[in-house]
């Protein structure tokens, strides 16, 4: 049973690529402010996992977000398990290592697509109409700051991240009357196992104080800092904001 207290007391969601990273911080975010959340990943020890640290009210779905028929999955469980659906947030991605351009494989260019891109397409007519016949949703989608601000190295990642954000401009635009908001967060880089694979150098503190040093606020995002947003998104606190590609960077885009 959800929590009878919390600012996502008696809704549902769905959060991909929730066995780690910003996924697991959001799931687990969602599960303490009341919320039932289905905490889907391809690796459903890892999601399974991410139950284990939060309310009791998560459950694990092994989750391929590239298959209709696994959203089709998702949005049942969901249904059978909770008789509606209020938030999905489409958080799972995939980059290849920051290298030049021309070392890219197609088929590198094809997962990237497949995985950040190709997910959120069939996420839509996997959950807006269950949402519209329940009176509305909220549809986060976790983007990037190089959708904003693109630089060599990971060019195609990039691209992918801009459709993310640019789909979610139109998305909003176009299910805004049945009540259904869209927007993407724009996270900066966190994590040590990711700045070697996003920056192209090693992780080292002289490499870390160089780039943190054109953060304004001097720091890495921490996966709470983008659950903490995507909770004001899912709740009736954002209710009138959709079409919104929201920075959560530290300022580092100004």
């Amino acid at each position: 049973m959800a929590a009878k207290e919390g600012r996502l007391a008696g809704k549902v969601a769905i959060v991909t690529g929730a066995g780690s990273g910003f996924g697991k911080a959001i799931a687990i975010r969602f599960a303490q402010e009341g919320a039932n959340v289905l905490v889907g990943d391809i690796n459903l020890d890892g999601a399974t996992a991410t139950t284990k640290e939060g309310p009791s009210t998560m459950k694990a779905l092994h989750m391929d977000v590239t298959s209709a028929p696994a959203w089709k999955e998702a949005v049942e469980t969901c249904l059978s398990e909770w008789k509606h659906l209020d938030i999905v947030v489409n958080n799972a991605g995939w980059s290849y290592k920051n290298r030049p351009t021309l070392e890219v494989t197609e088929e590198e260019w094809q997962r990237c697509f497949d995985i950040n891109v190709k997910s959120v397409f069939h996420s839509i007519p996997a959950v807006v109409p269950t949402m519209k016949a329940n009176g509305g949703g909220s549809i986060i989608n976790i983007s990037s700051i190089g959708s904003e601000r693109p630089r060599p190295g990971l060019v195609w990642y990039n691209a992918t991240k801009a459709a993310v954000s640019n789909a979610s401009k139109a998305l909003a635009a176009e299910y805004g009357p049945d009540n259904v908001r869209v927007n993407a967060i724009c996270p900066l880089l966190s994590g040590t196992g990711l700045f070697e694979a996003f920056v192209g150098v090693p992780f080292t503190e002289e490499n870390v104080q160089k780039f943190v040093g054109q953060v304004p606020l001097g720091r890495l995002t921490d996966p709470v800092d983008i659950a903490n947003m995507a909770l004001f998104l899912a709740s009736d606190e954002g209710a009138f904001i959709t079409g919104q590609n929201i920075s959560v960077d530290g300022g580092k885009t100004i």
